[in-house]
């Protein structure tokens, strides 16, 4: 793993990625996370990603940019065995995560972020 990260390069990327539309919000985070970090996430992460678009599937819910990053912190942090108590540690920076977000953007749930804007507008794609 790289031993220094720029996280505004990493925001700007994903940004990019989600802009441009090569990926979705949860997809952007994962590839962007993937390539920045050198870590061996396998591909198949991105792919994991595709279903939390748009609030979890088009549903409107939880942001799928929030949700893109607590699968990466998942990767970096959680379990892998029954009852491993890495679980914790991974819960408490998904909170963490979490409030970071309410707290610059006051909601987490897609609907109440991107209201009142036609999905792919340019509008959209700049929220």
């Amino acid at each position: 793993m790289k031993k220094r990260i720029c996280l505004q390069a990493i925001r700007e990327e994903a940004e990019a990625y989600y802009r441009n539309g090569d990926f979705y919000c949860s997809e952007a985070i994962v590839v962007t996370i993937r390539q920045h970090f050198d870590a061996e996430i396998p591909i198949e992460a991105v792919a994991m990603a595709s279903g939390f678009p748009v609030g979890v599937g088009g549903a409107k819910c939880i942001c799928g940019a929030l949700s893109g990053g607590v699968m990466c912190l998942g990767y970096f942090f959680g379990r892998t065995e029954a009852k491993g108590e890495q679980v914790n540690k991974t819960m408490a920076l998904a909170n963490e995560l979490h409030q970071s977000f309410r707290q610059k953007h006051r909601v987490v749930c897609c609907s109440i972020l991107t209201s009142k804007m036609t999905m792919g507008s340019p509008e959209h794609m700049e929220q």
